[in-house]
């Protein structure tokens, strides 16, 4: 299982050793980041300007996303996505209203990890965005083309409020994506992470499709 970010580089991994996996379970799963981000800011400055927040309207017309990929870039690494985002309920959790309330606290106050454990998550989230190449591969990559096909079954998890990740890609990638078993599964009460926001359902799936090698929970035949 792989989630967001991560789910680019792990469909490949899938893709290249599928003897090393039962199944991929991609949770808002990207194909083309780029056009995800700009569905994502044309839905963004229009609900603020139908709303008439002026503030939120001016922050998000600095970046000219529609005319250049370098401004799509900007404005995915700008804390001002996440904030308009969060502010609609359409980013990481539908309920969660900031970061530092959301992940950052419930990180820190998690008994399961070490303090270096939980340092070192921030370090390494830090360095994946200014410090490493994996931000540009991962907005950068069409995976549409580049993975064509997996030899195990493949489930795609994506929550009905998710402008993180554009749901409406992520069902046109599995579409056309060849694999001995598929199922797309849409969480209606998610954004970005059906796994904690619906872990039951997630862990009915796992167990009753993921485990027995079926879709039968999958929205075709729901």
């Amino acid at each position: 299982m792989a989630h967001s970010g991560g789910t680019a580089f792990a469909i490949q991994a899938a893709a290249k050793a599928p003897e090393l996996y039962h199944a991929y379970i991609g949770m808002s799963q990207t194909s083309s980041q780029i056009e995800s981000e700009r569905l994502a800011y044309g839905f963004l400055l229009s609900k603020y300007r139908e709303s008439g927040n002026a503030r939120m309207q001016r922050k998000l017309e600095k970046f000219r996303v529609f005319e250049s990929e370098s401004q799509t870039v900007s404005f995915f690494k700008s804390p001002v996505r996440d904030q308009a985002m969060h502010r609609l309920g359409v980013g990481t959790m539908r309920n969660m209203k900031s970061i530092f309330r959301g992940v950052f606290l419930p990180i820190m106050l998690c008994r399961a990890y070490t303090f270096r454990e939980k340092i070192s998550i921030w370090i390494s989230k830090l360095s994946f965005i200014r410090k490493t190449d994996l931000i540009h591969q991962l907005l950068h990559t069409d995976l549409t083309s580049k993975v064509q096909r997996l030899d195990i079954p493949v489930y795609f998890f994506s929550g009905a409020y998710d402008l993180t990740v554009n749901l409406t890609l992520s069902k046109a990638y599995l579409d056309t994506l060849e694999a001995p078993l598929k199922g797309f599964y849409t969480f209606e009460k998610s954004a970005h992470s059906p796994l904690f926001e619906e872990p039951e359902r997630t862990r009915q799936i796992l167990r009753d499709d993921v485990l027995t090698g079926t879709n039968r929970l999958s929205d075709i035949h729901r």
